[in-house]
């Protein structure tokens, strides 16, 4: 899976906002207060310096979508992250919008994958991660904890797998105390066995935050990821984890349905459904996490990791001629 890594868009965010002062989160457990939540109501801020944005009105069907603002300390070090981060989030406040950002920089990261990398330790990870709260907070924006940290999990090519998991729930607590709706990566329903993903969740600090999400930079129909939120939102509950909710994330999930093993820039995706918080029960709503349009690295006529690709996009638009590469 690949992240989002467009620097141009964070350095154009961080110079051109003025930082702003925004009210300070609220109590969650007054019932009142909650239901007065900006996030309930305000819908999610479509940036228009998202990568999409860039490539003029061919790919417009993109660009005014709501798309996350991914974080890695490959492209946002510590001396610069937190800074990034209340640029994007004050633009979302001039808007009137909810900020979607995704924390992408565990140790380890993508486990020797396309989008590897990470911090080099903890330590360092858990100073970054604080960070980036000083950058959100007070501007309640969602949150999608570390993709695929979870389904990596016990992975022979992963090497920091207790470690991982108290870095996930230091993460989790962090960003949930500086304001945010914090949901932590679950893979996916076609990431399997999975038996034991709750007891990872719930571990890794899930109950520490507002649940879950799912199907980040894949491909698996909303239906079939509902019922695998739903079941393990059953599970942590009978493991005294309540309260929880989830996200799916439906970029390129549009396929009538998907081919096991081909999700690296596969030829069949298409755009899901728009991204819309809905409040359906434990459902939050659809996402677009991963941005329409950017490579999951050199398969399939991709270039690296994270970079825009017009021929990635035609495809996800379903054109009959799509461009003839990136």
């Amino acid at each position: 899976m690949a992240s989002s890594r467009s620097r141009c868009v964070a350095l154009l965010v961080a110079a051109g906002l003025a930082l702003t002062g925004l009210p300070t989160q609220a109590t969650a457990d007054a019932p009142a207060v909650a239901e007065r939540d900006p996030r309930r109501t305000q819908g999610l801020f479509v940036d228009p310096l998202m990568p999409a944005a860039q490539q003029g009105p061919a790919y417009a069907d993109i660009a005014k979508r709501a798309q996350a603002l991914w974080l890695s300390n490959e492209y946002y070090p510590r001396d610069q992250v937190a800074d990034v981060v209340r640029a994007y989030t004050s633009r979302a406040a001039q808007a009137g919008k909810t900020p979607m950002l995704v924390v992408y920089a565990i140790p380890d990261r993508d486990c020797g994958l396309h989008s590897s990398g990470g911090l080099p330790g903890g330590d360092a990870y858990k100073d970054w991660v604080a960070q980036v709260a000083a950058g959100i907070r007070g501007s309640k924006p969602l949150v999608v904890v570390e993709p695929d940290a979870i389904g990596f999990y016990g992975h022979d090519e992963c090497a920091n797998g207790r470690q991982r998991l108290k870095l996930l729930r230091a993460a989790v607590r962090r960003l949930d105390n500086a304001g945010a709706w914090v949901y932590l990566d679950a893979a996916h329903s076609g990431w399997t066995p999975y038996a034991d993903r709750a007891r990872l969740l719930r571990r890794a600090g899930v109950g520490l935050g507002r649940g879950i999400s799912t199907n980040v930079a894949n491909y698996r129909r909303l239906a079939k990821e509902k019922t695998y939120a739903e079941a393990l939102l059953r599970e942590l509950r009978r493991d005294g984890v309540t309260g929880l909710r989830y996200v799916v994330d439906t970029s390129r999930n549009g396929a009538r349905k998907p081919v096991d093993g081909d999700v690296t820039n596969p030829t069949w995706a298409r755009l899901g459904k728009a991204p819309r918080l809905r409040f359906d029960g434990r459902f939050d709503g659809t996402l677009w996490v991963k941005h329409p349009g950017e490579s999951d690295g050199p398969v399939n006529g991709g270039p690296s990791s994270g970079q825009w690709c017009d021929l990635l996009a035609d495809r996800l638009l379903g054109r009959a001629d799509p461009g003839p590469g990136c």
